[in-house]
């Protein structure tokens, strides 16, 4: 579904994705982990429109989309839920997902998708009403990946949605996560929390300092000495 071959990413002079080539299947959960400043959230940026790769050239089913605007790599079908959530705090619950859907114009079924974000997430039907900036951390992270569903992705971009959240929340989220994934969603995953993230993925990247340094089945990382040490706490 997704293939991205030797793309190098740079701010200003700083080379901040060196020569990264991975791929995501139709229907899986591959996880990119690795410290804070890897490069994990550049690359979801770069796949999502929102940076120009330098050199090399990502595609997207049969389309090449380096470079392309960020509203056409969405109507294409690649959803990004960002670090922070960036909810729009002064509109309520309802009208963030309105606007998840604004590239849509068939009205029944984004009504049908939006009872469906509902139903995967209670809580913000009983605050559809309410502003988004007046609520919790993990009600705004359920918020924003609302907002990401309503544009009808089959790819999804998901970055540390576990940040900053208490460990029930973040397990209800990679519950709904996996959920998503089981109804037809392929997700890529951006996540600190390697555990977590190792035990839902399919497979798995690592990232460090701008590179790919180790790959293979999320089983395969998960016994990794080299994992363990750095990102499981030596477990």
């Amino acid at each position: 579904m997704l293939k991205v071959n030797n793309i190098d990413v740079f701010y200003g002079n700083i080379h901040a994705l060196k020569d990264i080539s991975l791929e995501v299947n139709e229907g899986e959960i591959v996880t990119l982990i690795g410290a804070n400043g890897a490069g994990k959230s550049t690359l979801l940026k770069t796949l999502s429109g929102l940076l120009k790769p330098k050199h090399g050239n990502i595609m997207y089913l049969t389309q090449q989309i380096a470079g392309k605007p960020a509203q056409s790599i969405v109507k294409s079908g690649i959803s990004h839920v960002p670090e922070g959530r960036r909810v729009f705090s002064n509109m309520s619950v309802e009208e963030n997902l309105e606007l998840g859907a604004y590239l849509r114009n068939d009205r029944d079924g984004i009504k049908k998708d939006m009872d469906h974000v509902y139903e995967l997430f209670p809580i913000l039907d009983e605050r559809r009403k309410q502003l988004s900036g007046t609520l919790s951390g993990g009600e705004q992270q359920m918020l924003a990946m609302g907002r990401a569903l309503m544009a009808q992705p089959k790819l999804l971009l998901m970055d540390e949605p576990s940040m900053g959240l208490a460990p029930l929340v973040v397990k209800k989220i990679f519950e709904i996560i996996k959920m998503v994934n089981s109804q037809g969603t392929t997700v890529l995953l951006v996540e600190q929390n390697a555990n977590m993230a190792l035990s839902i993925a399919d497979r798995a990247y690592v990232l460090e300092t701008g590179k790919i340094v180790l790959s293979g089945t999320a089983k395969e990382l998960q016994e990794s000495e080299q994992v363990k040490a750095a990102y499981l706490g030596g477990l």
